[in-house]
């Protein structure tokens, strides 16, 4: 880099890998918040004047008031794949850049899945607590679980995440179909297009599409009754697309039989009902996070960056 040419601003706004705020810091001038929303008087006019680039995580997004006070914004990277809480429109009408981190992710977010899967029917945070608080005596047992393999996997979404869920269910015997805006040649997977149905024939449900408006509660009431008692719902996507009301009800009514749930309507605020039910597995939004992904979305985060500064194409770029 050129000494004497000045680096570009970017802000940043989330919770990211040390390395990855160092490198920010070697390659721009970083102007780095935890807070969200970011508070009007973090940053002074002039220096929100001089931002270029956005790096923000995917739950955090870009609202339009954050993008109508960085007047020379030329780029939204998104530390994540989903962008339903960047407000698109506004980015849109700046043209402003709005880039990704695909096909890094889909490996340890299926991986939780299946884990919430088995955690779900086996019972194993119930059982774990069974243990430690020295309720396993002689003379008692825990119970019977369920089992996963051999059973019908319900996918909502088949995109890269869906395909990798299933992958690791044929592993399992499981009886795999999928629910989709069409149905896909290059998967041997039933193709179901209403996700009613889909619950219907499924003992096993996961969540696996994309968040925004055009899935809001997508996993209905509707859908919920239909997978039933003996059926399990697994939703490590985004919180809108699950009717969390209608999930609660049908939980403690026994209506649906177990959940395992990555992410919620209002996260990171859980319903206090979840948080007392046995026959639910909680986790805290963490389905990209171990070392080696968070590494890896670092890195793309930092290369769309530099190639929009470098006016190189843009490697991850969503169109409109």
């Amino acid at each position: 880099m050129n000494p004497d040419v000045p680096k570009p601003s970017v802000l940043a706004l989330g919770a990211f890998p040390p390395g990855m705020l160092t490198t920010m810091g070697e390659q721009f001038t970083l102007h780095y918040f935890t807070d969200f929303p970011l508070p009007h008087d973090a940053l002074l006019p002039e220096v929100a004047a001089g931002i270029r680039g956005l790096a923000t995580e995917a739950n955090r997004g870009a609202p339009r008031d954050l993008i109508d006070r960085l007047p020379n914004l030329e780029i939204i990277s998104t530390f994540g794949v989903g962008v339903d809480a960047v407000d698109i429109p506004a980015a849109r009408a700046r043209g402003i850049a709005l880039t990704n981190t695909p096909g890094v992710i889909a490996d340890d977010v299926a991986d939780l899945a299946i884990g919430l899967m088995i955690a779900a029917a086996r019972e194993i945070v119930a059982a774990d607590s069974y243990a430690r608080e020295g309720r396993w005596t002689a003379k008692t047992s825990y119970g019977l679980a369920r089992s996963v393999t051999g059973k019908r996997l319900g996918i909502i979404g088949l995109g890269a995440i869906g395909n990798a869920v299933a992958e690791r269910a044929c592993g399992f015997r499981m009886k795999i179909a999928y629910s989709d805006v069409e149905p896909k040649s290059s998967v041997p997977y039933s193709y179901v297009a209403d996700p009613v149905e889909l619950a219907r024939n499924s003992d096993f449900l996961v969540v696996a599409c994309f968040g925004g408006p055009s899935t809001r509660h997508l996993v209905s009431a509707e859908v919920i009754e239909a997978l039933g008692a003996k059926g399990t719902l697994i939703n490590i996507a985004r919180g809108s697309i699950v009717d969390e009301g209608a999930m609660i009800d049908a939980l403690k009514s026994g209506r649906l039989g177990a959940a395992g749930l990555d992410v919620f309507e209002n996260e990171p605020d859980i319903p206090a009902e979840l948080l007392a039910m046995p026959n639910v597995v909680l986790q805290p939004h963490v389905g990209t996070a171990t070392t080696e992904t968070r590494e890896l979305m670092g890195r793309m985060v930092i290369d769309n960056l530099a190639a929009k500064f470098a006016g190189k194409p843009l490697p991850n770029e969503l169109s409109a």
